[in-house]
């Protein structure tokens, strides 16, 4: 059941040109939300802190959308409301600039998910990228950390499967009211998603997924978690944008390098350049949080445990199983020892000297940029190719050795 005060703060989201600091400066003023509401315009007017703006505003109501059908809506759809001013509002996006004074959430929000890491990337997203996305999501949700994502196709996609189904927690943090499901071929994993996690909007219920409610948008992924991986990024991705304002509230940012002549490895390699945190593995990423956090979650999962259908199955089923391990575990003596020393015929010139680098039984990644001469950033980005054309297996430590 809604509070009078939680339907007024709907009420106020449903009007245009009402934010969050006129929420604010209301509440000052009036002591509610619904006392605002409630005032006539003779009290407005006799108010010195309120513009006429603010007081046409309060005595003209203009609204998206009818108060009562949004309330119609949020009881059909099962959905729950969540303000800025409830207990229940997640700790980390009300220490952002600009929370949302509203939150509508299909699901249920935890006090858990203040453990969360977002994973963003391109819509058109290529295989590489999606399996990362997945494998990654996996094993985060392995460890117990909530996978924040934004449900659009491709990366976020992925994310948010790979966290189903290691049986996990994801939130997807839509574009559009919670009455739409967009892309509407996420409508299955809408309603599982909604059973083991949540899907959450500021935008009122019926609203339509238009473009300039995506970039906003991003800031509630971003501010909902400790840090921002971007897997695939051009550099006209929203990703970016997602990446910025998680540097602007003081969140880790990372990136995963990708092929080097690929236009989608342009935003995330930019990233790494410009000092965000280059992600080779999951322990890449846990060793950057906070000890608190550490405390919290599963340090060590078993690798074998990652499924070998990845994140969409009629695409990808094929990959073996040791493709689907972001961070494979040591060979044993007997395998070290019967490693080839001969590079694959089918390998780049680039694959093939840092192949040629790897010394048996393991060699350091500062050894093999040491070896080729090569900037770290394309060894690491090579590196990960030789991993998942399984030429190449990734140690504890950031070693490397040749696959058998």
């Amino acid at each position: 059941m809604l509070s009078n005060e939680t339907i007024s703060l709907i009420h106020l989201n449903l009007m245009q040109g009402v934010g969050l600091k006129t929420v604010q400066l209301l509440r000052d003023v009036f002591g509610s939300a619904e006392r605002a509401l409630q005032a006539t315009p003779d009290e407005l007017k006799k108010n010195d802190q309120l513009s006429q703006t603010v007081c046409d505003l309060l005595t003209h109501k203009p609204v998206l959308y009818p108060i009562e059908r949004e309330l119609e809506l949020i009881h059909k759809y099962g959905c729950q409301v969540v303000t800025l001013y409830d207990a229940a509002y997640p700790s980390h996006l009300k220490q952002i600039d600009t929370p949302p004074f509203v939150l509508y959430v299909r699901g249920e929000l935890m006090q858990e998910d203040a453990l969360s890491v977002s994973l963003v990337g391109s819509r058109n997203a290529k295989d590489y990228g999606r399996k990362v996305s997945y494998r990654l999501s996996y094993q985060l949700a392995q460890r117990g950390l909530t996978v924040v994502s934004g449900f659009a196709k491709g990366i976020d996609t992925s994310a948010h499967r790979g966290a189903v189904e290691a049986g996990g927690r994801t939130i997807a943090v839509m574009g559009n009211g919670l009455s739409i499901i967009y892309p509407a071929a996420n409508t299955d994993l809408a309603e599982k998603i909604a059973a083991s996690g949540a899907l959450i909007s500021e935008f009122p219920m019926a609203a339509r997924p238009k473009p300039r409610n995506f970039p906003r948008r991003n800031r509630i992924i971003s501010g909902l978690t400790l840090g921002t991986v971007v897997v695939e990024a051009s550099n006209r991705s929203g990703a970016l944008i997602t990446a910025r304002l998680a540097a602007e509230q003081n969140r880790e940012v990372f990136a995963v390098p990708g092929e080097i002549f690929s236009e989608l490895s342009t935003g995330t390699h930019k990233l790494i350049n410009d000092g965000a945190k280059l992600l080779n593995s999951v322990d890449d990423l846990l060793n950057e949080l906070p000890p608190y956090v550490l405390s919290q979650i599963q340090s060590e999962v078993s690798p074998s445990a990652v499924p070998d259908v990845e994140a969409e199955p009629t695409q990808e089923a094929s990959f073996e199983k040791s493709e689907t391990e972001l961070v494979p575990s040591q060979p044993s003596l007997e395998a070290q020892q019967s490693v080839p020393t001969a590079a694959p015929p089918d390998l780049t010139p680039d694959e093939k000297a840092i192949f040629d680098a790897i010394e048996v039984p393991s060699s350091h990644i500062d050894t093999i940029v040491r070896t080729t001469k090569l900037p770290i950033s394309q060894v690491s980005s090579v590196l990960l190719m030789l991993e998942l054309k399984g030429v190449v297996q990734q140690l504890p430590g950031k070693q490397f050795t040749k696959a058998n």
